[in-house]
């Protein structure tokens, strides 16, 4: 398994993937930030409408990278087992204020209004430990209610995605074990921008209609 040059590589080859699902005109939610520039290749492809999810990993206090739980839209909260809830509240508030901050900087919700959503991808730069994937997935079956639920990424780590196929379809180029960091599967992976996103979602729009 080769690494990715970089998400636009990534989000082309991830689409030759997803081609199956053109005809049944799924809704695209990226995961911002960084799975946008990933998304916005998927919904060139399948000619699809392209909005966003705004999940946030909650880090533990210990080591912030390393994901504990995460929150999403529609009051989502997954915290892994034996988490000290109290003992997190100051980063739960925090994650919880940055996503409704880049839900209005986004406007996330508005570029899916009056979609039909009967099948719905969320798509994502990579799968690590899963906790934010479950969180995304638990706010779209709230907020879109899809007959059909796909999770997609370039690159798994190999037991979250059998672990999340409990819940839902799960599409991934590359599945690996002993999985470190999504980074490391990308040759160029720069922090994507909150002016990046939105100029994506402007543009998949415009090309739309």
């Amino acid at each position: 398994m080769r690494k990715f040059k970089n998400r636009k590589e990534a989000g082309k080859l991830l689409a030759q993937k997803l081609l199956g699902y053109k005809e049944e005109k799924p809704l695209i939610l990226a995961l911002p930030r960084g799975g946008v520039p990933v998304a916005y290749e998927v919904v060139q492809a399948l000619e699809a409408p392209l909005d966003t999810l705004v999940a946030r990993k909650i880090g533990s206090p210990s080591n912030p990278e390393f994901g504990v739980g995460a929150v999403a839209p529609n009051d989502v909260l997954i915290l892994g087992k034996d988490i000290n809830r109290e003992e997190l509240g100051p980063v739960i508030k925090q994650e919880k204020d940055e996503m409704k901050r880049r839900i209005l900087r986004y406007r996330s919700g508005e570029f899916a209004k009056n979609i039909p959503a009967k099948t719905v991808i969320i798509v994502d730069d990579g799968l690590a430990t899963g906790v934010t994937a479950r969180a995304a997935i638990e706010s779209a079956l709230l907020q879109y209610k899809p007959l059909k639920l796909i999770f997609a990424a370039p690159v798994c780590a190999k037991d979250t995605a059998e672990a999340l196929r409990n819940l839902v379809d799960v599409v991934c180029l590359n599945e690996a074990d002993n999985f470190v960091a999504v980074g490391e599967w990308y040759e160029d992976f720069p922090q994507t921008t909150d002016r990046e996103v939105v100029e994506l979602l402007e543009k998949a729009k415009a090309e739309l209609t």
